[in-house]
């Protein structure tokens, strides 16, 4: 990927498909200083399209606003897989938003390696060096610092802790084995075991992810993506494993056409009672009450179980958190922003408010979630971290990954395929 113009190749290639216009994205990053009013526009793209977190965000541009008089920000919120869509799209025209959402990882190392991200390593340090060292890993490439995180956490499950009282379950399973067999319980008792969004690919792929990092090892996840080779057993036993679940018709009726977020999706389901767990990141309690009820003191959370026989153990994590990165060649107002989100007094409104984890450390006091502390705990006591697989790879390799996880869960890929079709991805991506 180190060569920009291989890097944009894949990003035009997936802006065609996207049916994205670059005439139409052109306005992104173009006249965020100057006007004749004397006032710096700058243009913030996120991804909190859902409450409470979509009013917090625009409450807190308001604010920002009001302590820099000469500065207006202009915010575009997108859906999670609208946003990587036309950030593709605009990542190929070579225009960037002033500030962006980023997960980091290898997505970000491509709008890098394009030459259209400004290196914060300076521009920052005044208060980027108090921010938790494992929050600013995803951001870093060749030891510069290209993102600011706002959050940071992991994947684990969130279930219903009276439904699964009701199937009989005493405690969360901590092996694969275990998990299945709860699910079969939770079948028995006449309950949905599992909500996925299976018209989101993103929500499968977390599965397959953490039974390849329980199978294979976390490292063979780095060493795969660097050999560009997935076939190897540990990651068709991956698939076989996430296929086993398939069997068990564990999701709810119409799975495959159901969104995340949407008032019927995943996160509905089980924040109405109607399905027994997700698969999901720390912000799922959230997410669950916004779009449904929420379960309040019957939600609970445990880690992904570990694989008998497998290289990975249970205290091996996949996750990350999100961050804000700036086009390069931004306004000094863009990065004044950024030094604002990352204060101690921002901090602790977003965790109190919107149930994000702590990147400040001073604000941790602020975090009073029971579930949110066991994620913290959790992640605190880790052995291994792994950053979501279609943010650490290259986009085009990610996506593959999400597509084929996807096709096997709805029954037209094997094992084999899946860990073929990634590899065949990867190799076309050198």
């Amino acid at each position: 990927m180190g060569d920009p113009a291989l890097s944009r190749r894949g990003f035009l290639a997936a802006s065609a498909a996207a049916g994205l216009g670059i005439t139409a994205l052109s306005g992104c990053g173009g006249d965020s200083d100057g006007g004749s009013s004397g006032t710096t526009t700058i243009e913030w793209w996120n991804i909190s399209t859902t409450q409470p977190t979509k009013d917090v965000w625009a409450a807190l541009a308001k604010k920002f606003e009001a302590q820099n008089p000469k500065v207006k920000v202009k915010i575009v919120q997108l859906e999670n897989d609208a946003y990587k869509s036309k950030m593709t799209a605009l990542t190929s025209s070579g225009k960037l938003p002033d500030i962006f959402h980023t997960w980091g990882g290898g997505v970000l190392k491509q709008q890098v390696d394009a030459g259209l991200v400004e290196d914060l390593t300076e521009r920052t340090q005044d208060f980027a060096t108090g921010l938790l060292p494992v929050a600013k890993e995803p951001y870093l490439i060749d030891d510069k610092l290209y993102g600011i995180p706002f959050d940071i956490g992991m994947v684990g499950f969130w279930y219903n802790k009276a439904l699964f009282k009701k199937a009989g379950i005493s405690a969360p399973p901590t092996t694969w084995s275990g998990f299945l067999d709860a699910v079969t319980k939770l079948k028995s008792a006449g309950v949905t075991p599992i909500a996925l969004a299976g018209k989101e690919t993103w929500t499968g792929m977390y599965y397959w992810a953490y039974l390849a990092m329980r199978t294979a090892g976390i490292d063979a996840l780095a060493k795969a993506d660097e050999d560009k080779d997935f076939t190897g057993p540990g990651f068709v036993q991956a698939g076989e494993h996430l296929k086993e679940l398939v069997a068990l018709k564990p999701f709810q009726k119409g799975f495959l056409g159901a969104a995340y977020s949407t008032p019927t999706g995943q996160a509905a389901s089980v924040g109405n009672g109607r399905a027994a767990m997700e698969l999901m990141g720390q912000w799922a309690p959230v997410v669950q009450a916004d779009a449904g009820k929420g379960l309040g003191d019957d939600l609970g959370f445990f880690p992904f179980p570990a694989v008998e026989g497998g290289k990975g153990t249970i205290t091996e994590v996949f996750g990350g958190g999100g961050g804000h990165a700036l086009r390069r060649g931004a306004p000094q107002a863009a990065v004044d922003f950024l030094k604002f989100f990352a204060s101690e007094t921002t901090d602790r409104e977003l965790v109190k408010k919107t149930g994000v984890l702590p990147v400040v450390p001073a604000a941790e006091a602020a975090l009073t979630d029971p579930n949110l502390q066991a994620v913290q705990k959790q992640l605190k006591s880790t052995t291994g971290f792994q950053l979501y697989l279609d943010q650490a790879y290259a986009p085009a390799v990610g996506q593959e990954v999400n597509d084929s996880v996807g096709a096997l869960i709805a029954g037209s890929k094997s094992p084999e395929q899946v860990a073929e079709s990634i590899t065949k991805a990867a190799k076309e991506e050198q």
